[in-house]
């Protein structure tokens, strides 16, 4: 199937009484959909990579949990609630590293949880609430990126901006964090050309990220992960564009492993380093990153690219999904909500 005509892409789409996902492990090869119609097959798409980035696996465990409701066949309250909480759990467990994700299934079990109402009431809630999220997602993506702009360099008049893993709208409901301010400052004529770096070891920058400037016309460059500093020295980057998995209450943050590694080189550069994401994805009840957990993924998305083999025999191999970037290396945090510092934070659960 070839990429849609127009330039919006939406990664979960609800179409009457099922689930529409594109599956960004074959892009950009690739444009291709898959249909879900059971709460299982949604599990699976979020553990297999058919769905990545937190804000779009949150929104498709909300889909999957009004699927899951529809599958439970009971009368009695109760037992419903006991079953949909267990779905709940089995969609958390999928990425425990993903803040919004966590957020989306708890926002759903509170719709079942504090109703009164009869259970296919509930189950109707259920969808509303799903559909509700999305909405809502595309609104403060979109804020999000209009907030963005304000803290990146006003000269030149037009930015190159260095970018990490995929936080576009691939990752989101459709415009992006990160990549939503991206897409805002080209709207503004504010944007240059974007540079991607490609994303060990899953390529989601090579990959997601390019595909979607080429669907857009946003002009692209996509680096190997060890170029960024050589670009930066050479004073091709203005600025460096993160999204987050999880921010600690003290700003530093949990992302895509070497976001770390771009935010100690563009402060040696003294550029900005700006993070994007949703204020669900703040969690206050974690004082820093010494609290956060990181999942280490399958040593083959090291050593295999396809069918080839790329590493010997008796290698070893250590695979981390993610890295913490202090809050002392980040410039500006941005929300929905507006733009902040990271010893600012606490001004977010304020507003």
């Amino acid at each position: 199937m070839m990429a849609p005509s127009d330039t919006h892409v939406y990664p979960v789409v609800w179409q009457d009484d099922h689930l529409v996902l594109i599956d960004q492990r074959q892009l950009p090869e690739r444009y291709n959909v898959v249909t879900i119609r059971r709460c299982d097959d949604v599990v699976r798409s979020l553990r297999s990579g058919i769905v990545q980035g937190g804000s779009a696996m949150g929104l498709a465990a909300a889909y999957g949990l009004y699927l899951g409701a529809t599958e439970i066949h009971t009368d009695d309250p109760t037992a419903f609630w006991e079953r949909l909480e267990a779905i709940g759990d089995q969609f958390k467990q999928t990425r425990p590293d993903k803040a919004h994700l966590q957020w989306a299934v708890d926002r759903m079990l509170a719709v079942a949880h504090h109703s009164s109402d009869a259970i296919e009431v509930v189950r109707g809630q259920l969808l509303a609430q799903a559909q509700a999220m999305q909405a809502e997602d595309f609104r403060l993506c979109h804020a999000i990126g209009d907030h963005g702009m304000a803290v990146l360099p006003e000269s030149p008049a037009k930015l190159t901006l260095l970018t990490h893993c995929n936080h576009g709208a691939l990752a989101t409901s459709g415009y992006g964090t990160s990549l939503g301010i991206m897409r805002s400052l080209w709207k503004a004529g504010r944007l240059e050309r974007i540079y991607a770096a490609e994303t060990r070891p899953t390529f989601q920058g090579s990959r997601l990220t390019a595909w979607e400037c080429v669907q857009e016309g946003i002009p692209v460059t996509v680096v190997t992960d060890s170029m960024a500093a050589h670009c930066m020295q050479r004073g091709l980057i203005h600025g460096v564009l993160a999204g987050a998995d999880r921010i600690a209450a003290n700003g530093d943050t949990i992302s895509k492993i070497g976001t770390y590694s771009l935010a100690l080189v563009a402060k040696a550069h003294n550029i900005p380093f700006v993070v994007a994401a949703p204020v669900s994805t703040v969690d206050f009840k974690i004082a820093s990153g010494a609290g956060m957990a990181i999942a280490e993924h399958p040593p083959e998305e090291i050593y295999r690219l396809g069918d080839r083999v790329t590493s010997p025999n008796g290698a070893e191999f250590y695979n981390p999904a993610s890295d913490i970037t202090p809050a002392s290396l980040i410039t500006a945090i941005v929300t929905e909500t507006g733009a902040f510092a990271p010893h600012q934070l606490e001004r977010v659960s304020q507003i």
